[in-house]
């Protein structure tokens, strides 16, 4: 590498990647092998993005490889548009499990095996009773659960039942197997847990194949054995969970014997991520989608303009910690503009028009040289239409500015981006007493935005040619809920932000129209904003340049 090339920074110190060190330094693995193994019942959503990128991550630093299996044991809720959904999120975050991509209902067969042999060791059993019997006698965390009436039945008996349920004799909920462990135990995961159902539905994969299923305690673990996983990494939740985890695998006779870590989750203001409630904003149709720009979706965050590189950087910011705690989306903001920042080209567009004719301006009109990225030298610059007639923003006008205003005004001078000083002289108003229109006159000797005279001007507005400029729809999304903590009080919809989406029709610089990328841009003075793959010309706000909700609010 050379010298103008710095090494890029050791990736920060967490308490994982030190068990995943000592374990190498050790002798204890050669290398790591880690998963990310989602359930293909939604789409990821930006917590998903902090596991992805610790344990590819992990991967990645430490010469190991890292799967993505997919725990579909579950064909209620399960869909093949989920699963092609969760494969694009994860490249597109820039992650690659090459040739390591499974699938639970791959074991499927293994795990059947392993279940008659629980039976037959005696520690599993089917239960007739229903889900609900079952939840009561389950007990409660200060008081022990009761033995299921069916408990004793026989090896010999309850292979004869499982197999039924295998065949499809039994409706749904008819029975299920249990594993035997203890029912006065004090972790109520371990009071004989229910580690097969009758779920008589296709599956996405294996088709009608199955009629029951392994849940997800029962298939994890042993997926994890089987796929040789070294390392694998849960969030918090799952800590209680742990003791089953290693039950299974103690009283099964696996390939491997991985062991589970936990870490906090990711947990933003203004933010909710619970799947079950994203599923209820499409379904009841408060966004558009699952990759609506507002939703905390990778799908959404993509579409919304957010760079993966911003995103990767917010989660190695975040950290990996033993302890839940909420991260301000301040933070999640404040890398997506760093980013930006250094990298969007700068175009000018006007949101909300006001029409202004120089009338001193003659002739056909010139083109001007515009600097692409003034963060990059090397971006070069382009060629923008200048004219006699010219939009700029409403709010870059007040026809009575209190005294700190500085932009224009009647009798104000400011400088027009990469053009002239312009003064305000005349203001025409509709019959309602609305402005649309501004007469102004312009100074030829400051071509280029600057003075020969040496005179300063206090503000520099954007601006568009009127005869060049071309119509664009332009969503301006903003924070979705009203409130940091959404659903603090039971109902996350009531604080629903009403104006967390603005169309408007926007007038754009030609060269800006003419681009078809999908990464994002700088409309200069306005925000960062990206274009959808809606038909048409259509841009989505991805950030404004400066953190202004959290002081509005």
């Amino acid at each position: 590498m050379s010298a103008e090339t710095p090494a890029p920074p050791p990736p920060p110190a967490n308490f994982i990647r030190d068990i995943v060190a000592d374990d190498l330094a050790s002798g204890r693995h050669k290398a790591p092998v880690t998963r990310f193994p989602p359930e293909p019942n939604g789409y990821l959503h930006i917590g998903h993005a902090k596991s992805i990128c610790l344990n590819f991550g992990l991967a990645e630093d430490f010469g190991g490889r890292c799967h993505l299996r997919f725990d579909d044991t579950n064909p209620l809720k399960e869909e093949q548009e989920y699963i092609d959904a969760i494969q694009r999120d994860v490249k597109w975050l820039g992650f690659d499990w090459g040739k390591n991509l499974f699938y639970a209902s791959d074991y499927f067969p293994q795990l059947y095996a392993w279940a008659e042999e629980l039976i037959n060791k005696g520690v599993a059993y089917v239960d007739d009773q229903t889900a609900d019997e079952i939840r009561a006698n389950r007990g409660t965390l200060t008081e022990p659960g009761k033995n299921s009436p069916f408990r004793d039945r026989s090896p010999a008996e309850n292979l004869d039942l499982f197999r039924r349920m295998k065949a499809g004799e039994f409706p749904n909920g008819a029975r299920v197997l249990r594993a035997k462990i203890d029912m006065a135990s004090g972790n109520i995961n371990l009071r004989d847990p229910v580690i097969y159902r009758i779920i008589h539905a296709e599956h996405p994969r294996t088709g009608k194949q199955w009629c029951i299923y392994p849940n997800y305690d029962f298939a994890h673990g042993q997926s994890d054995a089987i796929e040789h996983i070294t390392h694998s990494i849960c969030t918090l939740e799952f800590a209680d969970h742990q003791p089953l985890y290693n039950w299974l695998l103690d009283n099964l006779p696996v390939p491997a014997r991985p062991r589970q870590y936990e870490f906090a989750k990711l947990m933003l203001t203004h933010t909710v991520m619970s799947k079950r409630f994203l599923i209820t904003l499409v379904q009841g149709g408060h966004v558009r989608g699952w990759d609506d720009p507002r939703m905390p979706t990778l799908a959404g965050l993509r579409r919304r303009g957010i760079p993966p590189a911003a995103l990767r950087d917010f989660c190695k910011r975040a950290g990996v910690a033993r302890a839940n705690s909420t991260t301000d989306v301040a933070m999640l903001d404040a890398c997506v503009r760093e980013h930006l920042n250094r990298v969007a080209a700068r175009y000018m567009a006007v949101l909300r028009p006001l029409k202004v004719v120089i009338t001193n301006y003659d002739g056909p009109g010139e083109e001007l040289d515009c600097v692409n990225n003034p963060e990059d030298p090397s971006a070069g610059s382009r060629k923008v239409p200048f004219s006699r007639e010219l939009l700029i923003e409403q709010e870059d006008f007040m026809e009575n500015p209190p005294k700190k205003f500085f932009r224009l005004s009647p009798g104000m001078e400011v400088r027009l981006r990469y053009a002239y000083f312009i003064t305000c002289n005349e203001v025409i108003k509709d019959a309602a007493g609305n402005v649309t229109e501004l007469r102004c006159t312009y100074d030829p000797a400051t071509r280029g935005g600057n003075a020969p005279d040496g005179r300063k001007v206090k503000a520099t507005i954007h601006w568009v040619s009127a005869p060049h400029a071309v119509d664009a729809e332009v969503r301006l999304y903003d924070a979705f809920y009203i409130r940091p903590d959404p659903g603090a009080d039971g109902d996350a919809i009531k604080d629903i932000n009403p104006k967390s989406l603005e169309v408007v029709t926007a007038k754009l610089e030609p060269a800006l129209a003419a681009r078809n990328a999908q990464d994002a841009v700088q409309f200069e003075r306005l925000g960062y904003f990206t274009r959808d793959p809606d038909p048409g010309l259509v841009f989505n706000r991805t950030i404004g340049l400066r953190d202004t909700y959290a002081k509005q609010a």
